[in-house]
């Protein structure tokens, strides 16, 4: 156990980012992720909207209580009670801690939004947070307690995705895309001036830090200005992109029903 929570460092060598070890990892973590989404999302499918949302009700709360949970120690182990202020909820992935609890909680547009939220994120950052996440596993063994409670948050995000969609309690409503934008922005706002106060790097907006997001960084020169302003931006492309994906399947999909409807008759 104290060679898990890492208490005094760790003895064992550190595997590195995309070895045997990280990669059989994060694909299983993936592997259950899609089984349960697939598995339990159709199950719910039919159901009541109240019978669906005690799914994300449970997940989230079993995503906030791991990372509670590993704050709490990662405090303790440190002997810092400040430790906890780089471990908010101020990265892309991590905005799930607070997403997910207001889409299971909320009413209304604001629910409708923050489902749409972790719908386009939970999953691209179940991708990034597991196979892309570099840092983590270039300074942690694979089997310690921030490889292992990362990957079980990001999947579980990835989890409520995946599920939001085949339990079709998505909407995407161009309606409520303003209300996404905002919730984007807050959290760019919040985390632009925490890593002004603290020096560190949250939504990857003051550099790359061994991320996909290096390229950019690369691309702009490390400019003060435009790298957190192109990081933004492509926040707002992937968003519209993803919209437009959706309906452009939702209309294939509403066509394919209308000619299967067609023949019946």
């Amino acid at each position: 156990m104290k060679e898990f929570l890492g208490v005094g460092g760790y003895s064992r060598p550190v595997e590195g980012y995309l070895s045997w070890q990280h990669l059989l990892f994060v694909s299983l973590l993936m592997v259950i992720m899609v089984i349960l989404a697939v598995v339990i999302g159709k199950n719910n499918k039919n159901k009541a909207d109240k019978e669906k949302n005690r799914v994300l009700i449970f997940t989230a709360i079993i995503m906030d209580s791991f990372e509670t949970i590993k704050i709490v120690l990662q405090c303790i182990i440190n002997k810092d009670p400040l430790q906890w202020l780089y471990s908010l909820p101020l990265f892309l992935c991590s905005i799930q801690f607070l997403t997910l609890p207001l889409a299971a909680f909320s009413k209304g547009r604001l629910r409708e939004a923050s489902l749409d939220f972790v719908c386009i994120f939970g999953l691209l950052g179940a991708v990034l947070g597991t196979y892309f996440a570099g840092n983590n596993y270039s300074s942690y063994p694979v089997i310690s307690l921030q490889n292992v409670v990362s990957g079980i948050t990001h999947t579980t995000a990835g989890f409520a995705s995946l599920y939001i969609i085949i339990s079709k309690m998505v909407s995407m409503k161009k309606k409520n895309m303003i209300i996404t934008f905002a919730i984007l922005f807050s959290f760019c706002v919040a985390a632009y001036a925490a890593n002004i106060f603290l020096d560190y790097n949250y939504m990857f907006l003051t550099r790359g830090d061994g991320t996909p997001y290096d390229i950019l960084y690369n691309l702009v020169g490390g400019s003060n200005l435009w790298y957190p302003l192109s990081v933004v931006l492509l926040f707002i492309v992937y968003i519209f992109a993803y919209y437009n994906i959706y309906y452009l399947f939702s209309k294939k999909s509403n066509l394919k029903a209308k000619e299967s409807i067609s023949v019946k008759l």
